[in-house]
């Protein structure tokens, strides 16, 4: 798009880089606030079904569409209250440290083949990294709140989330492996095809480290039951407890986000990211396979696709939620130390040993052996050449842009 702007717009280099940047923090925003409404709202809708009731049904029309909508103008309309104890500058800080973690970690998160804001070479290292930075916030909040409840819950996701990053970046780093690279476009590319060739069905290690990743990122974004830093039976209601008005939102906009990220994050990794479990497009000839040569029209039903996949894992998490009982924090930290991490490992080991040993898969041919894929940023599409630096320097960056080789 920003040669596109430069080549045949002509403006200034500069200037198309900025417009290109902005226009994508614009899109992931709505990405956040968009999606923060819908699953509010289907939120109280899966509640209200879980416990018999029917959750809203007046604000805009039968089903409550407009709900989400309507708590957000109230919100805006409260009061913006804060402790008399607290630190000022922290305390108003807070909220929009956790917001930015979550914004920035969908940077590097593609929703189909080159839609992505900026695509890496160490994408999963990025999102991961990043998406633990949302910590802070809490931190924050907690400690300048001036309140013992405040405090405890701070303490309590600190620990928390620190303790999940270790099983969690050991089942990330697993797809990692099995495709030979850390962009995430190159690792959902990998899965192109039919659904056998989604890692989750690789081998029973993976499909097994699949719900040991997604046990870790319940824990990660805080959601039940897994929510002990916001435990409205023991501390009011935790880190957020002397937060109103529009900062609270922001609290509760980053809970949302990270969620559909981690979900996102779930697909791209194990379900095939924006690849669908049957091949359509190829096999009504309206592709020939290769994700750099697709029509923009078939990259927005990849989107689509990602889309679905991820509002699936926040719906589960909604689930689970309204199914399953709040752990006590040495519950937590037992799920982690204990169960989690070891599994983990050993799935890790255990994929490892399968890749060295079996590394077409049980039946020969099924899947490709990652040992000579390298970064997405410098393959070509069908060409096994390597390309010298003189060359690269005529070719525009969407061109560099290669697919997987299969």
């Amino acid at each position: 798009m920003a040669e596109f702007l430069i080549e045949t717009i002509g403006l200034p280099v500069w200037l198309s880089w900025t417009a290109i940047a902005g226009l994508s923090a614009f899109l992931i925003l709505n990405v956040i606030a968009g999606g923060a409404l819908v699953f509010i709202w289907a939120e109280r809708k899966i509640a209200a079904r879980i416990q018999d009731r029917l959750g809203p049904t007046r604000t805009g029309g039968r089903f409550g569409w407009l709900q989400s909508l309507a708590d957000g103008i109230k919100l805006l309309a409260k009061e913006d209250l804060m402790p008399d104890g607290a630190d000022a500058l922290l305390f108003r800080i807070a909220p929009y440290v956790s917001f930015c973690a979550s914004f920035c970690a969908f940077i590097a998160l593609p929703f189909a083949f080159d839609v992505v804001g900026q695509r890496l070479n160490v994408g999963v290292f990025f999102v991961v990294a990043v998406l633990g930075l949302e910590v802070f916030g809490v931190i924050l909040a907690g400690y300048a709140s001036a309140s013992k409840w405040s405090l405890f819950g701070a303490m309590r996701e600190a620990a928390q989330v620190v303790s999940y990053e270790v099983p969690l970046g050991m089942c990330v780093v697993v797809p990692v492996m099995l495709a030979g690279s850390m962009d995430l476009v190159t690792i959902g590319e990998k899965q192109a095809g039919w659904a056998s060739n989604w890692f989750i069905f690789h081998d029973p290690f993976t499909f097994i480290i699949f719900w040991v990743y997604y046990t870790c990122a319940l824990a990660s974004v805080n959601r039940a039951p897994f929510d002990l830093a916001e435990a409205e039976s023991e501390l009011v209601a935790g880190f957020h407890t002397e937060y109103s008005g529009l900062r609270w939102s922001f609290f509760f906009m980053a809970e949302y986000g990270s969620m559909f990220l981690v979900s996102a994050l779930a697909a791209i990794l194990f379900l095939g990211g924006w690849n669908g479990p049957v091949p359509v497009s190829k096999l009504l000839g309206l592709s020939d396979g290769m994700a750099v040569n697709a029509p923009y029209a078939l990259r927005l039903l990849g989107c689509v696709n990602l889309f679905l996949k991820a509002a699936l894992g926040v719906f589960v998490m909604m689930w689970i939620r309204w199914t399953l009982p709040r752990l006590r924090i040495d519950q937590v930290m037992t799920t982690c130390l204990k169960y989690c991490t070891p599994i983990a490992a050993a799935m890790f080991v255990g994929v490892m040993l399968w890749q060295l040993f079996l590394p077409g898969g049980l039946v020969p041919g099924s899947f490709q052996n990652a040992a000579g894929v390298r970064e997405g940023w410098l393959e070509q599409s069908g060409s096994e050449e390597s390309v010298n630096k003189d060359s690269l320097s005529g070719i525009t960056p969407s061109r560099r842009i290669a697919e997987v080789s299969r």
